[in-house]
């Protein structure tokens, strides 16, 4: 980080101006809201520090080795003493959660991940951002970060006022939900900094009940470990029995937490076209993305935050949905097709996958029978 040239006439009130211009500029740049904060995060300390020492941060190893330089911004980034915080709207129009997550042979992919790859687009407008900045003052020391590195966003986006933590750990907005991205400045500059808001969940646990697999183990605490995104996502090896059914036809993340949460009634559609859903991942069966060779995945899912899991995967976490779904002739012979080029760790989940659809073909004819039963006169 470089060090800022202060002009000797730069005083409390030039900063006040600054920061003011600063969040209107960024709402030009697409930024729905833009906060300031300090760098004064030890009260997290102790908090992270128990969630890793419980494990649950899972196979995230870099959780671990960063430690608690999360919790220190002026330790990853010398100098630091403010953050600009902001956060920019993903939720697509004609979202379709209920109704593809209904349809077992429709693949579910969480809402953020159908249009383009996020990182690049927000530090993009956050670096146009600190342009704009050092036009105004000169050159001045900053970093920017959009998830790439060990900040903790969501506590500094609170203490910028961008909105609470809710009990799913994710940050809400009272105004706008939790449909949104987050992105930060690291910055040197002695900039006013905005208050926190008050905590809105209260008795409220839609988002504890609702998930598949339980994962929000307390309130305001995620087992990692158990989260389907990450078994999704993160997660390289194969995913645990004890969870496989619970993914229905999730193939990479989860939406459910936040599909249940009443502040979410307060969403806003998002404005920019590189959310827009490619490649017909908001409404696409499993069998379709089942078939896909390697090159293909590598060139269907380019410029997407998919491609970040890799093929192998891709290919395991569809192998479950498909698992999951109701009993095909078809899907059995996909299956096994796909047997024969598959790696260990797929083919793992393929077996797991075709014992599943024979045991629901082995059921069929017992629903059928008390279907029958059902319609028929109580004397027959």
């Amino acid at each position: 980080m470089n060090s800022i040239q202060k002009k000797p006439s730069q005083h409390l009130s030039d900063f006040e101006q600054l920061a003011s211009d600063i969040k209107k500029w960024g709402q030009v740049l697409g930024f729905q809201q833009l906060g300031i904060c300090d760098v004064e995060l030890s009260e997290h300390e102790p908090l992270l520090q128990t969630w890793l020492n419980n494990g649950m941060h899972g196979e995230m190893e870099y959780m671990e080795r960063h430690g608690m330089m999360r919790c220190r911004p002026s330790e990853l980034v010398p100098n630091t003493i403010r953050v600009i915080c902001a956060r920019m709207d993903y939720l697509p129009a004609d979202a379709k959660f209920s109704q593809i997550l209904a349809d077992d042979k429709k693949a579910f992919i969480s809402r953020y991940a159908l249009g383009r790859d996020y990182h690049k687009l927000l530090r993009k407008k956050l670096q146009l951002l600190a342009t704009q900045i050092a036009d105004r003052v000169g050159e001045f020391g900053y970093r920017v970060f959009v998830d790439s590195a060990p900040v903790l966003e969501r506590p500094l986006a609170t203490k910028a006022g961008l909105g609470f933590t809710g009990k799913h750990t994710l940050l809400i907005n009272k105004q706008a939900g939790s449909w949104f991205f987050l992105g930060e400045i690291f910055t040197d500059l002695p900039l006013p900094t905005d208050g926190a808001i008050d905590e809105g969940c209260g008795e409220c646990s839609a988002c504890i009940h609702i998930c598949p697999t339980q994962a929000i183990v307390a309130p305001y605490v995620i087992d990692a470990r158990r989260c389907i995104s990450y078994l999704t996502i993160e997660l390289k090896g194969s995913i645990p029995e004890e969870f496989r059914s619970l993914l229905g036809n999730r193939i990479y993340g989860c939406d459910d937490c936040q599909l249940t949460c009443p502040w979410n009634r307060f969403a806003s559609l998002s404005l920019e076209d590189d959310f827009k859903p490619r490649n017909d991942f908001a409404d696409i069966e499993l069998l379709e993305l089942f078939q896909w060779t390697e090159s293909g995945f590598l060139r269907r899912t380019e410029g997407s935050p998919i491609r970040r899991i890799g093929y192998e995967s891709w290919q395991r976490n569809i192998a479950v949905a498909l698992g999951n779904a109701t009993y095909a002739e078809t899907i059995v012979a996909a299956l096994h097709k796909k047997l024969h080029q598959a790696s260990e760790l797929v083919s793992e989940h393929i077996h797991w996958a075709i014992a599943e659809q024979k045991a629901k073909k082995t059921k069929q004819p017992q629903k059928l029978i008390q279907v029958i039963q059902k319609m028929l006169p109580r004397d027959a």
